[in-house]
């Protein structure tokens, strides 16, 4: 295996590589830190490399091979965190300036079970001013770029994670995902992007825009994301959250589905404007569904009863960015735009904020009707593939929020919900950039979604094509 096949080998296959001695994790840090140092500056996607310490947590790795690391499922491999979870010793800046330079006394719980698997943590990765927007564009760490094409966005807000690990800088990064935040970089930059049922993935120390988001992971292959999952939920998700599944997510990845009833739309729940499903993105939903059919499921057209449930994410979500905006340190270092959604939350009263939460289970109940007439729903993940760096560029709060609320009108629906939705690529563009699907489950089924976003996977090989910065 050559340097550029072993960067994009993920995470899965670079545990068995590092097991069975073909490399050290030695090898392989140096050989990520060695690209990032190449292009990074193109891509800048990191907030912070952890360059010598990741050496030395290599080093250590190599050292327990074969001994008491035997067991370790991550044992050596690399990964990156988003800036939003503690790592010990390094600044978590939550894509601002505003909660000044102090760095992390204790790692994060997603980052602790982690390391308990063995993983070399290398980075730190960039993500949008207090993880609000789907774009990474920031005052504090500049823009973030597509490694399809470098003038296209990798989304948000865990862009820079998607944005490493389709240039191949690292095999897998920590995502988040508080409206889309997991899926929509997915979407653009050609992963998997499963969020979670609520609760999976411990959001430990607090929960986030009034429990509205899951903590998950981007990767190339469904392999590596159900790898991810198995470390990250290893000892139970948030108190009172799903039990742990019947089986290993790895192994639903490597399970047949079966043959499944799966419901295909176009159409998200009702928004602020009407929503953009560009002819892209309903080519690709039909490519979908024309090889959903010849897998031998029972395909059908079939659009939800969405109710008010946008209406009812709102308040959730900008409720969410006012208490993020009063909580920090150096409210003056926040972007103007931020401090204007901030004052966008304050309009919806405490009360408002507490019924739409108290109202989504009921809204869960009604949508998830559906779910017994079929196990799948397939959707676009985003309206257009990725759009132009720049975009919301100097628009104020609501400006920006209309026009989000047109492009990404097809994700915060599953927020709201709690529910799993894995976004998984669904062919290119003529141009070259990756389309989009999302697979949206039962409540606490990511198995089914593993199962059949592998069995996809088998067929579209999507991890064979590699950007052009990379």
């Amino acid at each position: 295996m050559d340097a550029e096949d072993l960067a994009f080998a993920g995470i899965a296959r670079q545990a068995e590589l590092i097991r069975a001695g073909e490399v050290s994790s030695r090898e392989l840090a140096e050989l990520y830190l060695e690209r990032i140092e190449r292009l990074n500056p193109d891509l800048n996607v990191f907030t912070e490399v952890l360059g010598e310490r990741a050496l030395a947590e290599a080093d250590a790795a190599d050292a327990r091979r074969g001994a008491d690391g035997g067991e370790q499922p991550l044992l050596g491999v690399p990964v990156a965190v988003k800036d939003n979870v503690d790592v010990e010793g390094a600044v978590t800046a939550y894509g601002t300036r505003a909660f000044g330079d102090r760095p992390a006394t204790a790692d994060g719980e997603i980052v602790r079970r982690l390391r308990d698997a063995g993983a070399v943590i290398l980075a730190k990765t960039t993500l949008s001013d207090l993880a609000i927007l789907p774009f990474t564009e920031t005052q504090a760490w500049g823009a973030s770029r597509n490694p399809w094409d470098t003038d296209r966005s990798v989304g948000g807000s865990s862009g820079g994670s998607a944005g490493a690990v389709a240039a191949g800088l690292v095999g897998a990064a920590s995502a988040t995902d508080g409206g889309g935040s997991i899926r929509i970089p997915a979407a653009f930059c050609g992963l998997v992007g499963l969020k979670p049922q609520r609760g999976r993935v411990p959001m430990a120390p607090h929960d986030h825009w009034n429990n509205l988001s899951a903590s998950g992971c981007v990767t190339r292959t469904v392999a590596d994301t159900a790898l991810f999952l198995d470390v990250v939920t290893a000892g139970g998700g948030d108190p009172g959250g799903p039990q742990a599944p019947e089986q290993p997510f790895t192994e639903a990845a490597r399970s047949a589905p079966g043959r499944l009833r799966i419901a295909i739309s176009e159409r998200p729940a009702r928004a602020i404007l009407p929503p953009v499903v560009s002819d892209e993105v309903k080519a690709g939903l039909a490519e979908t569904e024309q090889l959903l059919r010849s897998l031998g499921h029972d395909v059908r057209r079939h659009e939800p009863s969405f109710g008010l449930t946008g209406n009812n994410f709102v308040p959730r979500y900008l409720g969410g960015i006012r208490d993020d905006v009063d909580a920090v340190p150096y409210p003056e270092r926040l972007e103007p735009r931020t401090r204007r959604f901030g004052r966008l939350g304050r309009a919806y009263p405490a009360a408002v904020v507490r019924r739409a939460t108290r109202v989504a289970a009921a809204d869960a109940e009604k949508i998830n009707r559906s779910w017994s007439e079929f196990d799948v729903l397939v959707t676009p993940t985003v309206g257009e593939t990725a759009i132009e760096i720049g975009r919301w560029e100097g628009k104020g709060a609501l400006r920006t929020l209309l026009g989000l609320s047109r492009t990404y009108a097809f994700t915060p629906t599953w927020n709201h919900t709690g529910q799993p939705a894995a976004a998984i690529p669904a062919g290119f563009t003529a141009n070259g950039l990756p389309r989009s699907v999302t697979l949206v489950g039962r409540p606490c089924d990511e198995t089914t979604l593993l199962s059949l976003a592998a069995q996809i996977e088998a067929e579209r090989r999507w991890f064979d094509r590699r950007p052009a910065v990379s």
